[in-house]
């Protein structure tokens, strides 16, 4: 049918429009002979469509035709019923699994939002021992530092008293030199050398 159609290659096919007839007859009109009309002018070329590619149907197949077209009708209602019930299923299984999807999601979202809020709360709990034990932590420096400094005190007082009686040994030690030189004798032990 294609092929059919691009062998005709006419007039109306042209973009040029067809020769005007001549305002007088041939002379051969005149006499009365057989005219033959003049030749078409060339057309512009154009592509070849016969080569195109065309698109060839694949005939449906066969259904075996009965003598009567009502089983034709019932077997193509019959088919009609099955692709619909088909699609419905399709539908139907589509919209279960967004269903399950969505719960799902939505179940998912829930784990989320408790995780966090655990975590949260586990994280201000764990702020609040932390800042508990920081303070128990200075309570106990201060108290280390209140004992280093009684330490300190005990010590400064115990120089204090050796350096007292360092200081009255000397005087001791002094005044018995000057009693011995005043007297003119001796000691009777010298520094344990002797």
């Amino acid at each position: 049918m294609a092929e059919e159609e691009a062998k005709k290659v006419g007039p109306e096919e042209c973009s040029e429009p067809p020769p005007a007839p001549a305002a007088e007859p041939p002379k051969d009109v005149a006499e009365g002979k057989a005219v033959t009309p003049p030749p078409l002018p060339p057309c512009e070329e154009k592509p070849d469509d016969t080569k195109a590619l065309a698109i060839v149907e694949k005939p449906e197949p066969a259904v075996e035709k009965k003598s009567g077209g009502s089983i034709d009708r019932d077997a193509v209602l019959a088919r009609v019923a099955t692709e619909k019930r088909l699609s419905l299923i399709k539908a139907w299984e589509e919209s279960e699994k967004s269903k399950a999807e969505n719960k799902a999601q939505k179940k998912l979202s829930s784990i989320e939002a408790w995780e966090n809020s655990k975590k949260a709360s586990l994280e201000a709990e764990l702020k609040k021992i932390e800042e508990e034990l920081e303070k128990k932590k200075a309570e106990y420096v201060e108290k280390m530092k209140n004992k280093v400094a009684l330490v300190h005190k005990a010590a400064e007082e115990k120089r204090a008293i050796i350096e007292a009686k360092r200081g009255e040994d000397l005087l001791k030690a002094e005044e018995m030199a000057a009693k011995y030189r005043a007297t003119g004798t001796a000691p009777k032990k010298l520094l344990g050398c002797f």
